[in-house]
């Protein structure tokens, strides 16, 4: 029954994730929210691996995802889930493609698609930034505005970002590699 649910939620991921791989992120927190096969943070660690990992970022969230739930098979079935929408409707359509790409009904469709991509992905951002910059357990535990913030994430995010803006002729792997070897120190130093 896991493999029937994962499918059906996976292709209808991949159905409507319309923007690419990161409109999926507003699809898995949904199903998190509703099924608990994941929780936020490990939509955080699927983004960091995603990321990290050759392959379209959705399809990679999509293997960790069905992995996390069901192991080896779970992992395929999700990918080839999510995979499948896409092949059928482009299938369907590149015979088409010519006339749908000229059409005034489909250019207005897209015009109010892109908005709405951009949207979703900021939402899910927020909410990546959300897990991965904040700690409202530790806020709670001690009420210190200054526990709600993950100090050094915070910092290593502007150096990161900061990086690529200065120097855009480095590969982000070499920022990814970066963040990795410093998330390690880190952890290993007890910082």
């Amino acid at each position: 029954m896991i493999y029937l649910l994962l499918f059906i939620n996976f292709f209808k991921t991949g159905l409507f994730s319309i923007g690419g791989g990161l409109a999926t992120l507003p699809f898995l927190y949904e199903m998190s929210n509703r099924t608990h096969w994941f929780s936020t943070s490990d939509i955080a660690d699927m983004i960091a691996i995603s990321e990290s990992t050759p392959g379209a970022i959705g399809i990679n969230m999509s293997t960790y995802a069905g992995f996390k739930t069901a192991g080896y098979p779970g992992g395929v079935l999700a990918t080839v889930a999510l995979a499948t929408p896409s092949l059928i409707i482009i299938l369907i359509i590149s015979g088409f493609l010519q006339k749908f790409k000229e059409s005034r009904h489909v250019q207005n469709a897209l015009y109010g698609l892109r908005p709405a991509s951009i949207a979703m992905i900021t939402a899910a951002g927020l909410n990546v930034a959300k897990v991965a910059l904040i700690n409202i357990d530790a806020f709670q535990a001690s009420h210190n505005p200054a526990d709600l913030f993950l100090w050094k994430a915070i910092l290593l995010g502007i150096i990161i970002f900061g990086g690529q803006k200065l120097f855009p002729k480095i590969h982000p792997v070499a920022f990814i590699v970066f963040s990795a070897v410093v998330g390690v120190v880190f952890r290993f130093a007890g910082v």
